[in-house]
């Protein structure tokens, strides 16, 4: 009898593990391998290597201050998050210790952007008082300091970066043009 009941607590606990893990196409990948070296990006992602130093406007009117460039990197200073006056509430705010701010964007030619940053931080692209629906979410490559990029088709005019819920007072950004 013994044995029966072993038996069948194991068969209960792998079937249960099994609902835990759900499909094999549901599971989170693997994480990435360790870097031995840091990788420069290609293509259009090369910029990244080269920033410039800018600071992250606290309301829309201060944003000519805080332009970015397409297909610049910029090293962004943020502000406490407190601070900053966004046109539209963040979907993903941040608390009172988080970091955030806003950037210009001057787009002449339609097209799909994307924006590549080295942090997890939370962003919305506006314009005209609307939040733009981005239109793919991934990892920068391997090794290249990027940890997420999110893509946008974006027509000619002015739009406003929001980033907010970081977790430091300094993040990497790029906006770069795909082809």
């Amino acid at each position: 009898m013994r044995r029966k009941i072993s038996w069948g607590l194991a068969l209960s606990a792998l079937g249960l593990a099994a609902v835990a893990a759900g499909p094999i196409e549901a599971q989170e990948s693997a994480p990435p391998p360790a870097c031995a070296a840091p990788v420069a990006p290609t293509g259009e992602l090369a910029p990244w290597t080269t920033p410039f130093q800018l600071k992250a406007a606290e309301t829309e009117t201060s944003t000519s201050r805080a332009r970015l460039p397409i297909g610049q990197a910029a090293s962004l200073t943020l502000l406490r998050t407190p601070d900053v006056r966004y046109p539209l509430r963040p979907e993903k705010p941040g608390g009172s210790v988080s970091y955030g701010g806003l950037v210009l964007l001057d787009v002449h030619e339609a097209g799909t952007y994307r924006v590549a940053l080295d942090s997890a931080a939370w962003i919305d692209l506006v314009r005209d008082e609307q939040a733009v629906k981005s239109t793919a979410h991934g990892h920068g490559p391997n090794c290249t300091g990027i940890r997420k990029m999110v893509d946008y088709p974006l027509t000619p005019g002015p739009y406003i970066l929001q980033i907010s819920a970081n977790g430091q007072p300094q993040m990497t950004v790029l906006l770069a043009r795909l082809p």
